[in-house]
């Protein structure tokens, strides 16, 4: 026989669910499972829950409130996977304030209080316009082409065929199209921009030497390093399911835009060959590698929807780390183990600003950590590999994946240091 739910069951339900969707809103807008699952078990303790349990992938997220000898399962399923630090932050900021609320009264929240706030922060329209989010997509992929050794040339024409990339991936994005097609799609159009502009300068006469290296800088807009960032760090939690997911997604994404630049390549006739060092004096080579690590930074981070000041700080930390990083580099040190050492930094200052301006600590250490994922490395390993060269490919691959894995470990024990959940098992 069929039963109906008492009014303790569905108070329960009505909570249960409430939690659930501060999840799925934390899910989509790009945060790790940690803090989806302790987000979620924050708020539904705040509102009278005896005990929430939750296994959180990518896409998926199953939970479990209990109350006295009820208790409620669900399962939810989150279709875009995207980045929207702004709604991060503000969710934090609810779940912390409707926590503090109910300890400072000894009065549970409401469901429908917890609802409001909820739809408030689901109705929050982006920070910025798609124009402007193009603008920032081409200030971030410029400096990353002139720390990966571009000159005026290249700069300009990463500007300007990335931030018409972005354009088309943020337009299709909002209609509902597959990501890997976007990005693939994406890829091409910021690819052809760029080697357009280049072959109409060159016919023109402005420039005198083809300048084709670059090209492989104007599709780095589309380095999912949220994903693996986040994704490696998932699996420092012994959260294997999500952190392999994340992880699969990451690789899809970047394997999507590699083989559009491998299309490119082959159309055209083209390699990604490491373009030659800078011809600059030591002075003036760490002071431009700061501007361009800062407004790398500051790009990735409005792209990723932070407000400002989430974004300067970002940027700061970034500057500071990465130019630490390159002159590592410089001075003889693998490309892993500088990159662990500044995740690190990043992970410890990030640690010190973020409480200060709350924010999540996540939305100011990825953005500053973005700069430095091998992007350009990891697409001339499936260059090759389409290519056939697997001696190329396998070093190329090899390189970018010991990176993305300090970088993962420096972030790792920056947490472990700073945060006694992340340091013991409880």
């Amino acid at each position: 026989m069929p039963t109906t739910p008492d009014d303790d069951e569905l108070d329960l339900i009505r909570r249960s669910g409430a939690a659930l969707r501060a999840g799925r809103l934390s899910l989509s807008a790009g945060t790790g499972s940690y803090r989806v699952k302790a987000s979620m078990s924050r708020l539904a303790h705040a509102m009278g829950v005896d005990r929430h349990e939750a296994h959180v992938t990518l896409t998926e997220i199953t939970t479990t409130s209990h109350r006295g000898v009820s208790f409620r399962t669900e399962v939810a399923e989150v279709r875009t996977v995207g980045i929207n630090a702004d709604r991060l932050s503000k969710l934090e900021v609810m779940v912390t304030d409707v926590e503090q609320a109910a300890r400072r009264t000894g009065v549970t929240a409401t469901p429908e209080d917890v609802e409001a706030r909820l739809d408030a922060i689901a109705t929050t329209s982006p920070l910025y316009p798609p124009v402007l989010n193009a603008l920032w997509s081409g200030i971030a992929c410029a400096a990353f082409a002139f720390l990966n050794n571009g000159g005026p040339v290249e700069v300009v024409g990463v500007f300007v065929a990335a931030a018409l990339g972005q354009g088309v991936r943020r337009a299709l994005l909002h209609r509902g199209w597959n990501q890997f097609g976007i990005t693939m799609l994406a890829a091409a159009v910021a690819c052809f921009t760029y080697l357009g502009l280049v072959t109409v300068l060159h016919s023109a006469d402005v420039i005198t030497t083809r300048h084709e290296a670059g090209y492989v800088s104007a599709v780095l807009f589309l380095i999912p390093g949220f994903a693996l960032v986040t994704g490696a760090l998932d699996l420092a939690r012994l959260d294997f399911s999500a952190g392999l997911s994340r992880l699969t997604y990451a690789l899809m994404i970047l394997t999507s835009a590699a083989l559009a630049v491998w299309g490119v390549s082959s159309i055209v006739g083209l390699a990604p060959l490491p373009p030659a060092p800078l011809d600059l004096s030591e002075p003036v080579l760490y002071l431009l590698r700061a501007v361009a690590s800062f407004l790398g930074v500051l790009g990735f981070a409005l792209m990723f929807n932070s407000p400002w000041r989430m974004a300067v700080a970002a940027a700061g930390i970034g500057m500071v780390a990465n130019v630490g990083r390159l002159a590592l580099v410089d001075a003889g040190a693998a490309a892993q183990a500088a990159a662990a050492a500044a995740a690190l930094v990043v992970g410890l200052l990030a640690a010190s600003v973020a409480p200060r301006i709350s924010v999540p600590r996540v939305t100011v250490a990825v953005p500053a950590v973005v700069i430095m994922v091998p992007g350009v490395v990891a697409y001339r390993a499936v260059f090759w590999l389409s290519e056939g060269d697997t001696v190329q490919a396998l070093a190329y691959g090899v390189q970018a994946a010991l990176v993305v894995v300090a970088l993962s470990i420096g972030l790792a024990v920056a947490r472990m240091l700073t945060d006694p959940t992340w340091g013991f098992e409880r």
